[in-house]
């Protein structure tokens, strides 16, 4: 039987699939389509040539939720809060965006005033009733809503973290007068305090939800039609997965859907190469996500954000820049740009051939030789190597550059925002790259990976097999998570372990219904518990990890000052809070292995493909090209040099090497000496 994972980009879908008998892996790329993402799927699911029958379980990765929300073209939305409390969403928290700016407007929310609601009701932060439901009011809100065409509602009550009766009450009231809308809680989706986080993430869960679930409902008849039953799956933003028809009620849990797969990948291959200490780079057509994995371990955040509406779930802590193969190179106020804006899948660089002629850094790719034309993208795409010089040579006319060097300055930019990012999560935080190997993927990764890595004073990088397709091997390798909170605020000594105990108990319970739910065996459930912490009369938190089964004050309190040392490096004499009790629940999918790379009778004159000019620092270099797949393991190649696979190249610069190791990853190495 096989398993497929589906990763859809904004420029191409990619396909893993996995023969699970004989520990195959096969991949494909096809074009996105971004009117109806199910078609390229299905498209790439006939190209596979797979009896239906065939499939056991497909894991998908999808943008359709972050699009719908980063567009803004979601349901029509109204939300339910307390009286007095409607205004919660435009006020925010006051920041102004443009910091520079004293005029700058305030970010448009999802749902305009008229549409937001007050009921009477009232809870205390300890979730007792202050001031019972209206259900009358409740009643006569819905009945409005209906007549206005309301799709989705957002109901986001006072303290419902403490008590989610009044928010089901109400929910279970609109639903009777509102049959056809998604109605959403508060206290379902961030059962945690702060009510603008928590009102932001249920809006924005209620206002992607109709969409996803059509989505979601169109991708299953179409797979029924083509006679394909196998369940499917959807990558999460923490890194796991949940069966599809959870997602439908829940889309905000598959924000950062791809990204996450991608990491969850790295964080597999990395360990099984022996590089425990990676920092990611995933290169796709419209942006680059990083991520720091230290001991095979990410670190998870809550202070996500999608365009400027935050989404407090947890979720991988990857950081992202808008710089991708189709971004745009453009003159702005006299200076060089890269990115955002991107060429997307259509109509694409100007090297598709697709009705583009803005250059991208596809193009500057192509233009320099870096990227061959022999070969079909995607296996449909043939790039055209005079469209993509002509489009770098009419922007480099307006700088008086050539189209050699305009290409360059456009790969250098966006070397230099990419470099960036990674310094967000490893400089900014007082950590050295240098001391971490850079783990690059994605259909454009690699090309940039040696001069990222050059950038940033790394001395290796890892490009794994099938780089391209990456993200949708980790769909495969990725286990079943929920996670579980429960905002309860209290300083250190008003509680006892058992007070500890208890709170986690009960999360630990909902994980395990939710596995068993799952037909998960109890051998293979993983429970991990962290608190959020902080000394008394602080603003926020840092996340703790401690044992769910033994807890113990002392212990806690320790683990805590290490943590706050390491992040601020010192301590205080404050009391030491708890604020939310926090849990992991894993249900363990089986891995498959990489297969060992055969190399009896490669060499490297039987990989060696040709030649081709390639131009770094102004000078075309003859250079060697070789099929990855025929490289033997162990012989160290000196740059400059490319490697050719179906779905991505490597570059690998004068001044390094390139050895190809046992599992089939590319290592990069500086060469010691040499000038930088």
């Amino acid at each position: 039987m096989n398993w497929l994972g589906v990763d859809v980009g904004g420029t191409f879908t990619d396909l893993v699939l996995l023969d699970k008998a004989r520990g195959h892996l096969e991949v494909l790329k096809t074009p996105s389509t971004p009117h109806d993402q199910s078609e390229g799927i299905l498209a790439g699911i006939r190209r596979l040539a797979l009896a239906p029958d065939e499939l056991e379980q497909i894991v998908h990765g999808t943008t359709v939720a972050t699009n719908t929300a980063l567009e803004g073209d979601g349901a029509r939305l109204a939300v339910l809060a307390t009286e007095g409390h409607r205004d919660v969403l435009v006020v925010g928290r006051g920041n102004r965006m443009a910091i520079y700016n004293i005029k700058a407007p305030p970010n448009r929310p999802l749902v305009p005033r008229s549409r937001c609601a007050e009921v009477r009701e009232r809870l205390n932060v300890d979730g007792s009733v202050s001031v019972p439901l209206d259900e009358e009011g409740v009643a006569a809100i819905g009945r409005r809503f209906a007549a206005e065409g309301v799709e989705a509602v957002a109901v986001c009550f006072l303290h419902s973290y403490a008590n989610p009766d009044h928010e089901r009450r109400a929910a279970e009231i609109l639903a009777r007068h509102m049959p056809n809308a998604v109605i959403t809680t508060s206290s379902d989706v961030l059962p945690e305090y702060r009510e603008y986080e928590r009102f932001s993430t249920t809006a924005l869960n209620a206002y992607v939800a109709p969409r996803m679930r059509r989505y979601l409902g169109e991708l299953r008849n179409r797979l029924k039609a083509a006679g394909v039953v196998a369940p499917l799956s959807i990558m999460t933003s923490n890194g796991g997965t949940l069966p599809a028809h959870r997602v439908e009620s829940m889309p905000v849990l598959s924000m950062l859907s791809g990204p996450a797969a991608g990491v969850i990948a790295a964080s597999y291959v990395g360990h099984a190469a022996n590089f425990p200490d990676i920092i990611t780079c995933d290169m796709g057509g419209t942006s680059t996500d990083v991520c720091l994995v230290r001991h095979g371990d990410f670190n998870m955040t809550t202070d996500g954000r999608v365009a400027a509406f935050p989404v407090k779930i947890r979720q991988i802590d990857i950081n992202t820049v808008g710089a991708g193969g189709g971004s745009i190179a453009a003159v702005a106020g006299g200076f060089l740009t890269v990115g955002p804006r991107s060429a997307k899948a259509y109509p694409g660089p100007a090297c598709f051939n697709r009705g583009g002629t803005e250059p991208t850094v596809t193009d500057a790719n192509v233009a320099l030789g870096r990227l061959g034309t022999e070969q079909l993208l995607g296996g449909e795409i043939r790039l055209d190597r005079p469209a993509a010089l002509a489009a770098t040579g009419r922007l480099g006319e307006a700088l008086g550059l050539s189209a050699d060097k305009m290409a360059e300055g456009i790969l250098r930019i966006a070397v230099v925002s990419m470099a960036a990012a990674i310094k967000e999560v490893s400089v900014l935080r007082g950590i050295d790259p240098r001391d971490f190997a850079l783990l690059s993927y994605g259909g454009a990764g690699p090309l940039q990976a040696a001069a990222i890595a050059e950038e940033l004073g790394m001395r290796t990088v890892v490009v794994p097999p099938m780089p391209g397709n990456f993200s949708a091997f980790g769909l495969l390798v990725a286990d079943v998570r929920r996670d579980f909170v429960r905002t309860r605020v209290a300083t250190l000594d008003k509680l006892s372990a058992a007070d500890v105990k208890v709170m986690l108990a009960g999360l630990i319970a909902e994980g395990e219904r939710e596995l068993s739910a799952a037909e998960f065996p109890v051998e293979r459930r993983r429970y991990a518990a962290t608190l959020d912490m902080r000394y008394s009369g602080q603003s926020f938190e840092l996340s703790v990890p401690i044992d769910a089964d033994q807890p113990d004050m002392a212990k806690i309190a320790s683990a805590f000052e290490t943590v706050y040392r390491t992040r601020y490096g010192g301590t205080t004499t404050a009391p030491i809070e708890i604020v939310s009790y926090r849990v992991a629940a894993w249900g363990l999918s089986e891995k498959p292995a990489l297969p060992a790379v055969t190399a009896s009778g490669l060499t490297l004159d039987g990989a060696r493909l040709g030649e081709r000019p390639v131009v770094f620092d102004g000078i075309a270099h003859p250079t060697p090209v070789f099929d990855r797949e025929r490289l033997p393991t162990g012989q160290s190649v000196p740059g400059p040099a490319i490697v050719q696979e179906a779905g991505s190249s490597t570059v690998v610069p004068p001044d390094w090497t390139v050895e190809r190791e046992a599992i089939g990853c590319l290592i990069l190495r500086h060469v010691e000496g040499s000038a930088r």
